[in-house]
């Protein structure tokens, strides 16, 4: 196992961490009581999580540790992390007022999730290459999911997480589109 691929093994690890301080602090929330202590742990193994992602693909690009494990748990851990955290954040309050994530957010990310890796499927069940090609959207869409779990965790800014959810909400829309027409371009047959 390479040095990349223990990393997002680690990466995974983190989940169980990340998911009980975050919902023990939304608990605590709940109580009337928060423990800001849980909160700061909740949100710094979300940081070193995340500061994970990039590290391992760093490494394995840099020092040419590419494997075919560490292909299909890198996105495997981006997925259960952003999953588990935007869950977690949906469920349980993170400060007064309903101050967490709407619902119609988690279900059109787990829409887009769901409906990319039926068609990753589908094109595989069809014999067919699937190679998907990252873009930009795709990487506003990460991003803008990690700014909106930023924005709940850290409290920052007194402007409710509705705003910057519609902003995640287009980019995850935009990435939908473009990732499916991707995949229709691959069960096309191309013309001799």
């Amino acid at each position: 196992m390479t040095l990349a691929t223990k990393i997002t093994v680690f990466r995974i690890c983190l989940v169980p961490v990340f998911v009980f301080y975050a919902a023990r602090y939304g608990l605590s929330v709940k109580s009337g009581f928060p423990v800001e202590a849980f909160r700061y742990i909740a949100l710094g193994t979300f940081i070193v999580a995340a500061i994970s992602d990039g590290l391992d693909g760093w490494i394995a690009r840099r020092f040419n540790q590419k494997s075919d494990l560490g292909a299909f748990l890198d996105p495997l851990a981006d997925k259960v992390l952003v999953l588990h955290a935007l869950m977690i954040l949906t469920v349980v309050p993170w400060g007064p007022h309903g101050w967490g994530l709407p619902i119609w957010f988690i279900t059109l990310v787990a829409i887009r999730d769901i409906i990319i890796i039926w068609g990753i499927f589908y094109l595989r069940g069809k014999k067919l290459t699937v190679n998907i090609r990252p873009h930009w959207t795709g990487k506003a869409c990460t991003f803008s999911l990690f700014f909106v779990l930023g924005w709940v965790m850290l409290k920052i800014v007194p402007i409710s997480p509705v705003y910057p959810c519609l902003v995640a909400g287009a980019f995850t829309l935009m990435s939908l589109v473009e990732y499916v027409q991707q995949g229709l371009t691959i069960l096309r047959p191309k013309s001799a």
